[in-house]
């Protein structure tokens, strides 16, 4: 599962998301087996943006959360995509809230 998030639904809503990291963190490194359950591990808060939202408030989103992958939901709050970095960058011309996002995301906490 490197660089991939998995999102965890509970009657059609997101209740979390799980990483690479958090399989490292919360799975492999506390001896945890493959048998292990996804909401075990996982992150629970997910950040995410509506399907209609411009992608300066999704970027600006990912930013904050320090997030590289953002689910987009429709206003029933369905999962209807997932939107990364690599997406906007490759919109990207010049200097763009995309590339400013991830200056912002690998700055040390």
């Amino acid at each position: 599962m490197s660089k991939a998030t998995t999102h965890q639904l509970k009657d059609d809503r997101m209740i979390g998301a799980i990483s690479d990291r958090d399989i490292a963190i919360r799975a492999v490194a506390e001896g945890k087996g493959p048998d292990t359950k996804v909401r075990e591990v996982m992150s629970s808060g997910t950040a995410w943006c509506f399907d209609d939202d411009s992608v300066e408030k999704a970027v600006k989103m990912m930013s904050e959360k320090q997030v590289r992958r953002l689910p987009v939901v429709n206003h029933d709050k369905r999962l209807v995509g997932i939107v990364t970095f690599g997406d906007f960058a490759v919109e990207a011309a010049e200097i763009s809230p995309a590339s400013q996002a991830l200056a912002q995301i690998s700055r040390p906490t």
